[in-house]
């Protein structure tokens, strides 16, 4: 066929074979070519005409569409000069897009040709395309969302089956989940590569993604998830973007990614397992939830190819296809230092189990000005040490690091971990 779209892939792991399987059923669109790592290693699919050089693929004057499904930021000098060779681009390179999506983004824009990421935020999940279509007639105030299906995963296993931390990981490393070297996934770089994505495009602001706060869920123990249950909590990790009033600003953006109690009665207490979930907050829509796989070789395929085939149908029509996915906005946005925002805290603290324990605690907080909604000491250890659970009302997080500091004077006291609450 004349008009066959031909496409030039990189990389075929779990994603990339996914990819292969999904587009076999369309007559009009081949892979031409295909970069990979290890030309031996046995796979799912074959594929014809294999390279390890990525860089073959960006220069193929055959190659209608580059689709990057390799990750990681080595990749941007690959899909720069695919960009510069007139060539559009699908990834879902969350990293690379995070980083450097400025740089590419420009450079698309001057050679009239697209970029499409859906896979890159939400798996399986269509949220990009519905933000900028359906969705645009919106102005948004917050986005949020369990972006991470690994963290997910872990901390429902917790709370199931009360397992530790280190034994739910190391279920989710059989299963797939989670890979051998799980920092990516549990000390929240992935979520904050997906937030800073979603934000760029829900606020229309370039994002600096060393701005934004970040904390995995290394530090949740099985008794953190057992106290929120009790109090009416789930215990998630949380990316979310928000406009707050900083400094006589309307336009700040706080964004962060931290494990966060979440109270039962919220729609995204319930997503469990390996799911995601996206929120937004705008007017005129008001709370709008989507919800789906946020990983996974056909979830994320889906997207992919979704990609594909949206390019597919414009691109013999005009010149400047899909108009809507050009980043026209090169300003930064202004974001708040974790320090300067307000929020409720959980605190279990390990504490000698002696009297005058809570009046230490009392005091310390009302030192720098935080109203405690919650306090109860919980039964002693072997070691007669007593655990203490506070739940606080709204205060600066600086006031609260301070009043730990001061708390943490007395070698009696000792604040084990501190969970910003919803």
């Amino acid at each position: 066929m004349s008009n066959k779209l031909k496409i030039g892939l990189i990389g075929l792991g779990t994603v990339g074979q996914g990819v292969v399987k999904v587009l076999d059923k369309y007559d009009d669109i081949e892979i031409i070519c295909c970069a990979v790592n290890n030309l031996k290693k046995k796979r799912d699919v074959a594929i014809k005409n294999l390279t390890q050089d990525a860089m073959e693929i960006a220069s193929n004057p055959e190659v209608d569409v580059v689709v990057e499904v390799a990750g990681g930021v080595k990749m941007l000098d690959v899909l720069m000069e695919a960009i510069k060779n007139k060539k559009h681009i699908v990834t879902a390179n969350k990293e690379l897009l995070a980083r450097h999506g400025a740089a590419l983004f420009d450079l698309a824009r001057k050679n009239q040709v697209s970029i499409l990421y859906e896979a890159a935020v939400a798996g399986g999940i269509p949220i990009i395309m519905p933000i900028k279509t359906t969705l645009s007639a919106n102005e948004f105030t917050n986005v949020a969302g369990i972006l991470n299906g690994t963290t997910n995963y872990i901390l429902t296993k917790m709370e199931e089956e009360n397992l530790s931390y280190l034994d739910c990981l190391e279920k989710a490393q059989k299963l797939g989940y989670a890979e051998t070297d799980p920092t990516g996934d549990v000390e929240g770089y992935d979520a904050m590569y997906k937030i800073a994505i979603l934000s760029n495009i829900v606020f229309g602001k370039r994002i600096d993604i060393n701005r934004i706060y970040r904390e995995g869920i290394t530090k949740i123990d099985a008794i953190d998830i057992q106290i929120a249950d009790e109090l009416g909590y789930k215990i998630k990790l949380i990316a979310s973007a928000k406009k707050i009033n900083h400094e006589n600003r309307d336009d700040v953006l706080d964004i962060r990614v931290h494990p966060t109690l979440v109270p039962k009665n919220k729609p995204i207490a319930d997503i469990k397992n390996a799911t995601n979930a996206v929120m937004l907050t705008g007017f005129p829509v008001d709370k709008v939830m989507f919800v789906g796989p946020g990983a996974g070789e056909f979830p994320t395929a889906s997207s992919v190819v979704g990609d594909i085939l949206t390019i597919k149908s414009e691109i013999h029509s005009s010149k400047n296809i899909l108009p809507m996915t050009i980043c026209h906005h090169d300003k930064y946005a202004y974001q708040v230092d974790i320090e300067k925002t307000i929020n409720c805290y959980y605190l279990r603290i390990d504490a000698d189990n002696e009297p005058g324990v809570i009046g230490k605690i009392g005091s310390a907080c009302g030192e720098f000005g935080i109203n405690l909604s919650y306090i109860i000491q919980r039964n002693k250890n072997s070691q007669d040490r007593a655990t203490v659970i506070v739940i606080t009302e709204e205060c600066y997080e600086q006031d609260m690091n301070k009043m730990i500091t001061k708390l943490e004077k007395d070698n009696k006291i000792k604040v084990v971990n501190k969970i910003r609450v919803m």
